[in-house]
């Protein structure tokens, strides 16, 4: 029996790609892009169009296992799909030895260190509305657990975005092919966002310009009409220059900043103390560039700016987000069909996520908020903290033993044996090497979700296509069951998945007004209500286009957009914008001065998804260069390195031994390197042996990109 099944990609990328799925006599035999999709439009990435070998994959985690040797990995296997090796580490066992075995610790936990003394550790593994952020959230509650904070990828930058427009809202990607200027800033989208892509290049040809700033030479950068290499950590000093210029030679539009903004005169006054040659010195970009950028930027209309977290991931980010979302409200691009700025549309969505995770049960178990420990301070909470110290950790959607910053710290806490650690996960990875349990998890060919996006405004179901390979479950059903072992009673653990639906889209946002389970479940894809027209076919302009600022209405304090922010002066933070250099930078206090004098970007593969898919060979073999430093040859010579050689890079946190590769995709001062498993690299760790725990300046976000280090060759 032959039936094909609508789903919606749940990993972290904006696209949210309607996917179809071949079922033959119950096993996937294919899967495609859904060619209605107005986003996905029939194709699908290279890392998920290979998604059968993820699935399929004879490394699947099928059965609960129990640790029977010491933490640590069994071996550190030269290439990927060897996972089959760390089963030696564990003996399979039943769910209910399993679920016996969690319960007791727990209770034992509790009873010595009170609940706050379990952590749980979950981020972007899934975007599922349900199995990202539902049941296990009530049941942390209700256990009383500590909280996580998880900003480790973008509260930065979405909280600067919201201090100028209120909202994560942006230009819709159907609209990019009306605009006639693009910047990408830190916006790999050929890489990363590769749906936006077509809609660039139709722009394209109608004559736009591609403009991509970005420290290193991506894909995008590769096909733009122009592209500006940027120091990294620099984005609000650009911008700023952009704003003096834009200032000064009056190109802003002074009827929009009039009626739909606040704090014109302070933004003037700071614009004026960042020209173009000030900028040029911390930037690398000329000050003639500078000018032109701005000009060409607020004259050649309309114009739309793509941004991406890259911004957002050092000392400043959230300053520099704020910084970059004042360009269209101060050139009134808003206005305009093709114009304005895409960092995020997920707030569009607003469903009802209290409902599913509801926090109000951790008055049952603690009768007050609970402890709230951040994700991205992981290896100083699991070796520092105390009152109480964490004893359990319980990891779901993520690999913190990979994607963590200070990597040693996170290893060394990790390594503990008094800590009882539970990972529920698809394969063995980097972190399962220190679980003492680990349970299988489904894909998402294998569970119902609803599904939002934070590049596009299509609402979808993701509907199950197959049973569930061995005995993997779900995160909801996981911890619906583990709620009934401790005993919990309360209703909301029996809740099933059609009802989570039905709850999360009860809300009083107005996007999702008409739009239901029921509806969802006859239609693949539903746009949110931004007008009664849609589109019939992809790429059909039969439809009302959503331009959410036009006439302002920011859902801001004031209503307008803050140029300068009361709520910030509250914070003790800078209410209007600055740039101040990076401490860990070619301009900051600890470069130089303590020997480290090169600016390293601990990059994203280009095929992965953070450590998503780096394991699965057909993936990795898309991956050539893993393993290498890039390097500028300025940099290379004066350190006697040579294309090829082996090399240590090192800093006060930590060393690691990579090949160099200079092939002058980064400007001088800068390297780069991927983030892969820290099991595929001969010493055992990865570029965040590099990184540092420092938070952001706003959302308490990860700092990767600014770090600083040395290379030298490596002497065996």
């Amino acid at each position: 029996m032959k039936r094909v099944v609508h789903a919606a990609c749940p990993h972290d990328c904006p696209d949210a790609c309607g996917v179809l799925i071949t079922i033959e006599d119950g096993r996937a035999t294919r899967i495609q892009g859904d060619p209605d999709h107005p986003v996905t439009r029939g194709f699908l990435c290279a890392k998920v169009a290979k998604y059968l070998d993820r699935v399929y994959s004879p490394d699947r985690v099928l059965y609960p296992m129990r640790r029977v040797t010491p933490k640590g990995p069994v071996t550190h296997p030269a290439v990927a799909g060897d996972g089959a090796r760390a089963t030696q580490a564990f003996q399979r066992i039943t769910w209910d030895e399993a679920l016996d075995e969690i319960k007791q610790k727990f209770e034992s936990i509790i009873a010595q260190h009170g609940p706050e003394a379990i952590l749980p550790y979950s981020y972007g593994g899934t975007l599922g509305a349900l199995n990202g952020a539902s049941m296990d959230r009530r049941f942390f509650h209700r256990l009383g657990a500590s909280q996580l904070e998880r900003t480790i990828c973008s509260d930065a930058g979405e909280l600067g975005l919201q201090s100028v427009i209120g909202i994560k809202m942006g230009t819709e990607p159907e609209q990019f092919v009306h605009s006639r200027y693009i910047i990408a800033w830190a916006s790999n989208i050929h890489g990363n966002n590769v749906h936006l892509w077509p809609f660039i290049e139709e722009a394209r040809r109608k004559g736009a310009k591609l403009v991509v700033i970005d420290p290193y030479r991506t894909r995008t950068a590769k096909l733009a009409d122009w592209y500006l290499p940027i120091n990294p950590g620099t984005d609000a000093a650009l911008a700023l220059g952009m704003m003096h210029v834009i200032i000064s030679e009056n190109l802003f539009d002074a009827d929009y900043v009039s009626r739909y903004t606040v704090g014109f005169e302070d933004l003037k006054a700071r614009a004026q103390q960042y020209p173009p040659e000030k900028v040029a010195h911390w930037t690398g970009i000329s000050a003639a560039d500078i000018r032109q950028l701005a000009r060409e930027y607020a004259t050649v209309r309309p114009s739309v700016i793509r941004v991406n977290y890259g911004i957002q991931r050092s000392d400043g980010g959230g300053m520099a987000m704020r910084a970059v979302t004042m360009l269209p409200c101060l050139i009134g691009s808003w206005k305009e069909l093709g114009g304005g700025l895409q960092l995020s549309t997920s707030g569009a969505f607003g469903l009802n996520t209290e409902a599913l995770k509801m926090p109000e049960l951790m008055q049952k178990s603690l009768g007050r908020p609970a402890r709230v420990v951040n994700m991205v301070q992981l290896g100083r909470a699991l070796n520092t903290l105390t009152a109480p110290p964490i004893q359990a950790l319980f990891v779901y959607s993520s690999n913190p033993a990979a994607v963590c910053p200070n990597h040693n710290e996170v290893v060394r806490g990790l390594k503990r044996p008094d800590l009882f650690t539970v990972v529920h996960e698809q394969f063995f990875t980097d972190t399962t090497d220190y679980a003492d349990i680990v349970l299988p998890a489904t894909t998402f060919f294998e569970h119902k979700d609803l599904q939002t996006a934070y590049g596009h405004y299509y609402l979808q179901i993701s509907n199950q296509a197959m049973d569930p390979l061995g005995e993997c479950r779900s995160n909801v059903d996981l911890f619906r069951a583990l709620a009934g072992r401790m005993g919990f009673d309360d209703e909301c653990f029996r809740e099933t998945v059609d009802s989570m639906i039905d709850r999360a889209l009860d809300s009083p946002n107005p996007l999702l007004q008409g739009i239901t389970r029921e509806r969802l479940e006859k239609e693949p894809f539903i746009r949110l209500s931004f007008g009664p027209a849609e589109r019939s076919s992809p790429g059909a302009e039969n439809f009302a286009p959503f331009l959410p600022f036009a006439q302002g209405n920011f859902p801001t304090p004031s209503g307008k957009a803050e140029f300068y922010s009361e709520a910030l002066r509250q914070q003790g933070l800078d209410p209007v914008v600055a740039f101040a250099p990076p401490e860990e930078s070619r301009h900051g206090s600890s470069s130089k001065a303590s020997g480290f004098p090169l600016e390293l970007l601990a990059r994203k593969p280009d095929n992965h998804l953070n450590s998503s898919f780096a394991n699965i060979p057909s993936v990795r073999q898309m991956e050539p260069w893993m393993g290498d430093l890039e390097m500028h040859h300025s940099d290379a010579q004066a350190r006697g390195v040579r294309d090829g050689d082996r090399i240590r890079a090192f800093n006060a946190r930590g060393e690691i031994v990579l090949r160099a590769r200079v092939d002058g995709a980064v400007p001088p001062g800068v390297v780069a390197a991927r983030l892969d498993w820290a099991r595929f690299s001969p010493g055992g760790g990865n570029i965040n042996v590099l990184t540092s725990e420092k938070l952001t300046d706003l959302g308490n976000a990860a700092t990767f990109y600014s770090v600083c280090v040395e290379v030298e060759v490596f002497r065996a």
